[in-house]
């Protein structure tokens, strides 16, 4: 039997790393075919050699270009006695777009934020299944995405848990039995505070999740919440469920991830410890057919003779209000989703860095997605173009919160 050949861009990452271990726990029936990551040079070549993988891309490589990269590479290569299997290397801001479109039965696409775009379309147009952890190109390509997937038959397999929760259960019924998709939210570190009392919140208490173990900005996301408003664009997309039919409860244990109800008024509901390996294993063990193989994750199951007990509320919206702001650029579609994500990323980095109060970050969105003018058409152009203008827009905005001291 043939192996089936994977892509992993932003390699270097949580989900990437997770991803890593996951396939390494099935050798026999998977192969690495092109690893892509950021600036962790060291790490990617480490990844490369310790999965033979014959093309890698840098997109922040070192000053010394390919010759530099060459060299590292035969060093780590001799000090492990082995051969070094790189055939390609690229390096430069398109890397992980390149990368992603070689030749692979599957990319994941693990990537921070809207810089996953190219790489979405990189894979899709070449008909490459994507396993989606970039829940950024998505929201922000929206159409552009979905009519690439369309034109060459390529599926968009979601990694984030509580989509992956929605694929799982929605398996219960047909698309027209759906009546609603309940999306459930940790509620992050700040859950049951006041709007006066987030005022005053830091960086390292608004890093300090309760549950998971993530990066810089998603875990900001999830205290602002703006990472469950990109969830609910999301499952729209993904899902072709209408707004209206999209509800976010908070569920702190984070036990369930989440749930869709039926028109006969069943709920259905996929539930695990919370442990990325388990959605990234469902979405790598996706089939030529669409059919899903489950493979071992190495997560630790429940143990049922323990006593537990799960509990939802519901979302403090006067205190969060971002999560409102996401959805309603969700509604408004075209390039309003891109102004958001963008505009959130320049805010969350200001914040982390001291320059504004946690609350300056809704405030920065609301300011930004009133101000946004859309193009007419909806082109990776006009996306891009939104991104921009709304990074510039986001950094005067936090010049103005911090009294021009920025």
């Amino acid at each position: 039997m043939s192996k089936r050949g994977f892509i992993v861009v932003g390699s270097t990452g949580s989900v990437g790393t997770q991803a890593l271990d996951v396939l390494a726990e099935h050798r026999d029936e998977h192969a690495i075919t092109g690893l892509a990551a950021g600036s962790q040079l060291d790490l990617l070549l480490e990844q490369a050699l310790d999965f033979r993988v014959p093309v890698i891309g840098l997109t922040t490589p070192p000053t010394g270009g390919e010759p530099e990269v060459r060299e590292r590479l035969t060093q780590l290569a001799a000090e492990r006695g082995i051969a070094d299997p790189v055939e390609a290397i690229h390096l430069g801001h398109d890397a992980a777009e390149v990368v992603a479109g070689s030749d692979a039965d599957m990319v994941l696409n693990a990537i921070t934020g809207a810089a996953g775009l190219g790489a979405t379309l990189a894979a899709l147009e070449r008909g490459t299944d994507v396993a989606l952890a970039n829940k950024e190109s998505l929201i922000i390509g929206g159409s552009l995405v979905l009519d690439a997937a369309r034109a060459t038959g390529a599926r968009l397999v979601p990694v984030d848990s509580e989509h992956s929760a929605i694929a799982q259960a929605l398996r219960a019924g047909t698309h027209g039995e759906v009546s609603k998709l309940i999306i459930t939210a940790s509620g992050g570190p700040f859950r049951g505070m006041t709007r006066d009392a987030l005022r005053r919140v830091t960086p390292a208490q608004a890093l300090n999740h309760p549950t998971w173990s993530m990066g810089s900005m998603i875990t900001i996301n999830s205290a602002t919440l703006v990472n469950k408003g990109l969830e609910v664009i999301e499952a729209h997309l993904l899902f072709d469920i209408d707004f209206d039919h999209i509800e976010v409860v908070v569920h702190p244990q984070s036990q369930i991830h989440s749930m869709v109800e039926f028109t006969d008024a069943s709920t259905i509901a996929q539930l695990s410890p919370p442990d990325m390996r388990l959605p990234i294993s469902y979405a790598l063990g996706t089939q030529y057919d669409g059919t899903t193989k489950r493979l071992s994750s190495g997560a630790v199951p429940h143990n049922w003779g323990q006593p537990m007990h799960w509990s939802f509320e519901p979302v403090n919206h006067l205190a969060f209000p971002a999560l409102g702001l996401a959805i309603d650029a969700g509604r408004k579609g075209r390039s309003y989703p891109a102004v958001l994500n963008a505009a959130n990323e320049e805010l969350v980095a200001a914040f982390i860095a001291g320059d504004i109060a946690f609350t300056g970050i809704d405030k920065g969105l609301t300011r930004a997605l009133a101000a946004h003018e859309p193009a007419a058409d909806h082109t990776v152009e006009t996306v891009l173009g939104a991104d921009a203008w709304a990074r510039e827009f986001a950094r005067a905005d936090v010049a103005e919160q911090n009294g021009g001291r920025r």
